[in-house]
C-alpha cells in the first residue's frame, strides 16, 4: 500500500481512536551473556564468543548473570514497578535459524518487574502518563545475514550466514500497558516515551541504549477503534524500529494503513510488521503468533530467582538522579525559561550540551550551537541531532578558538560546516581554509584607510562625535577582509585614524 494511497491522517483520526502498545528490548551492557561466561564485545569475529552453552549444545546448563539481575531490579525500580518476591525464567518455543537451542530463555508469567509508570513530557510541555506492564529478563538472538538479494532479506537472498556471538546477550524488554486516550497525539508520545526511557537507561548506566546499534529497539504494536467505542481492533507489530523519529513515523503510517484498511470494508491481519527508512512505510512480515503458539513452560535448568526485599531497597536507595529531575536542576542552573528549557529537550540538545560542556565550552556557548547552526541541520536533514557528523568536543573547540579570538561568529559557522562536511577536526579546518581572524593592525590598516576614504561623509559624522556612525565603516572592513577582521580591533583603528575617542 503506497503512501500516495492513504486516507489523510486528519481523516483517520476523525473516524478511529489509536491504541498502541509499545515493546522495547534494551541490551544490557553486562560483560558476559545472560546464562553463560562469554563475551558480550562487539566487534569480534562471526562465532568467535560462543560456548557449548549460548550455543545449546546438549550436557550445557545455563547460569543467570548476577549483574544483568540486578540490572532488570534498577529498571524496574526506576520504572515506578513492583519487583517480584520470586520469579522464574520460561522456554519461549520457536523454530529459527538465529535460535541456537530452539526456544529463547525468557520470562512469560512471572515477570521480575511488573505495573508501573513512567511520565513522559510532549512538545507543549504536558506530560502523559504511560503505564507499563511489565519489565522482564531475556536473552537476545543470533543474527542472520542474508546474502544473493537485492534488499538484505531472506526473500530473494541465495544464501544466509548465522554469527551467534549476539546470541544470549542479556536483554530487558519493557511493556506497556495499552495506550489510550493520546489521540491524534499517538505518534508523539510514543516518541516522547521511548525517547524518555532511554534517557532513563542511560542514567542507571545499565546500558548505552544507542539505537543505532541495536542495543535498544521498540517493537510498535497498534490498532483502531471507532470513535466512541471500548473494544479493541485487531493489531499490527512494527517490528525492531531503532529511531526516535522512525518510531513516530511508524505509528503515523499505521494509523493510516489501519483506517485505510477499514474505511476500504477490509480486515486488518494480526501480523508482523518491517518498517522502511527510505519512505517511512511499514511492510507484512508474517503473520503474529499468540502466546499458546511459543508453547511456553517454566525453565528447568534454571533456579527461580527471588530478590530479598533488603536488596531492593538498598538498590532503591542508591537510585543515581533520574531524568525529570536532572532536568529541572539544569533549567534551574542555565537559567533558562519554561519554554527555552522545552525547546532543548525537543531538539534532543541536552546531552550534547553536557557533553560539549563536559569538554570545556561555557553553557551558553555550548547551548548557542547545538540549538543554531546544528539543530537547523538537523532539522533540514530529518535527523536526530545527536546524529550530527560531529562530535561534542568539536564544538567545544571551536567555542575555545572565538574565546581566544582566533575566530568570530561568521567563520565560526564556516568551520563547523566544513567538520560537518568531513574536512577534518577544527583546527585543520582553519589553516586548510585560512579562515583565523585578522587582528594585525598592519594587515587591517589598509582595509580601514580604504573604509574611510570611500565612506567620507560617515567619517566627518563620526569626527563630529557620532560614534554610533562607526557601523558603517566597520562593516565595510569586514565585507573587504571576507568577515575575517576583528571587529573590536577595526573599530578602535578606525576612531584612532579619525583621532576620536571611544
Amino acid at each position: 500500500m503506497s503512501v500516495m494511497n492513504l486516507v489523510s491522517y486528519e481523516d483517520a483520526l476523525a473516524s478511529y481512536d489509536p491504541v498502541m502498545g509499545l515493546e522495547v528490548h534494551v541490551e544490557l551492557g553486562t560483560k558476559t551473556k545472560m546464562f553463560c561466561g562469554c563475551s558480550t564485545e562487539l566487534g569480534a569475529e562471526p562465532n568467535s564468543q560462543t560456548c557449548p552453552t549460548c550455543l545449546g549444545l546438549p550436557g550445557s546448563l545455563p547460569v543467570v548473570n548476577a549483574v544483568g539481575v540486578e540490572s532488570a531490579v534498577k529498571i524496574g525500580l526506576a520504572l515506578n514497578c513492583e519487583i517480584a518476591e520470586w520469579c522464574r525464567f520460561a522456554r519461549k518455543n520457536y523454530f529459527y535459524p538465529d535460535m541456537p537451542k530452539n526456544f529463547q530463555t525468557s520470562q512469560y508469567d512471572e515477570p521480575i518487574a511488573f505495573n508501573g509508570y513512567l511520565d513522559v513530557q510532549l512538545e507543549d510541555g504536558s506530560t502523559f502518563r504511560v503505564e507499563i506492564e511489565r519489565a522482564h529478563m531475556e536473552e537476545d538472538t543470533g543474527k542472520s545475514s542474508h546474502v544473493g538479494g537485492a534488499t538484505g532479506r531472506i526473500h530473494g537472498a541465495t544464501h544466509s550466514l548465522l554469527d551467534y556471538n549476539r546470541a544470549g546477550i542479556p536483554l530487558i524488554e519493557i511493556v506497556t500497558k495499552p495506550i489510550v486516550g493520546a489521540g491524534e497525539r499517538a505518534p508523539e508520545v510514543a516518541k516522547a516515551y521511548v525517547a524518555e526511557l532511554r534517557e532513563l537507561i542511560r542514567s542507571l548506566g545499565v546500558s548505552e541504549a544507542r539505537m543505532d546499534k541495536g542495543q535498544m529497539r521498540c517493537d510498535v504494536n497498534l490498532s483502531l477503534r471507532p470513535n466512541g467505542t471500548e473494544t479493541f481492533g485487531t493489531r499490527s507489530e512494527t517490528k525492531n524500529v531503532n529511531s526516535l523519529r522512525s518510531v513516530e513515523r511508524a505509528a503515523r503510517f499505521e494509523i493510516q494503513r489501519h483506517a485505510t484498511v477499514l474505511t476500504d470494508g477490509g480486515t486488518i491481519v494480526q501480523e508482523t510488521r518491517h518498517f522502511h527508512e527510505d519512505d517511512g512505510t511499514t511492510t507484512s512480515g508474517r503473520i503474529k503468533d499468540n502466546a499458546e503458539d511459543y508453547r511456553y513452560f517454566p525453565e528447568p535448568d534454571l533456579v527461580p530467582v527471588a530478590p530479598s526485599r533488603e536488596w531492593v531497597e538498598e538498590l532503591r536507595a542508591a537510585l543515581p538522579e533520574l531524568p525529570r529531575v536532572r532536568r529541572a536542576r539544569l533549567q534551574a542552573e542555565w537559567g533558562l525559561s519554561d519554554k527555552d528549557m522545552q525547546s532543548v529537550l525537543n531538539a534532543g540538545a541536552v546531552e550534547p550540551i553536557l557533553e560539549t560542556i563536559a569538554a570545556g565550552a561555557p553553557a551558553d556557548q555550548a547551548r548557542k550551537w547545538w540549538m543554531g547552526e546544528l539543530a537547523r541541520r538537523a532539522n533540514e536533514t530529518g535527523t536526530e541531532l545527536s546524529e550530527q557528523p560531529i562530535t561534542p568536543a568539536q564544538v567545544a573547540r571551536v567555542t575555545a578558538l572565538v574565546a581566544e579570538g582566533k575566530l568570530n561568529d561568521k567563520l565560526a559557522r564556516q568551520v563547523i560546516e566544513a567538520v560537518l562536511a568531513g574536512e577534518g577536526e577544527p583546527d585543520e579546518v582553519v589553516e586548510k581554509r585560512g579562515l583565523a581572524v585578522v587582528s594585525d593592525d598592519s594587515a587591517l590598516g589598509a582595509a580601514v584607510d580604504q573604509a574611510i576614504a570611500e565612506n567620507e561623509a560617515v567619517a566627518a559624522k563620526i569626527r563630529d562625535g557620532k560614534i554610533a556612525a562607526v557601523g558603517a565603516l566597520v562593516g565595510a572592513v569586514m565585507k573587504a577582509t571576507r568577515g575575517q577582521a576583528d571587529a573590536a580591533r577595526v573599530k578602535d583603528l578606525i576612531l584612532e585614524k579619525l583621532g576620536v575617542s571611544a
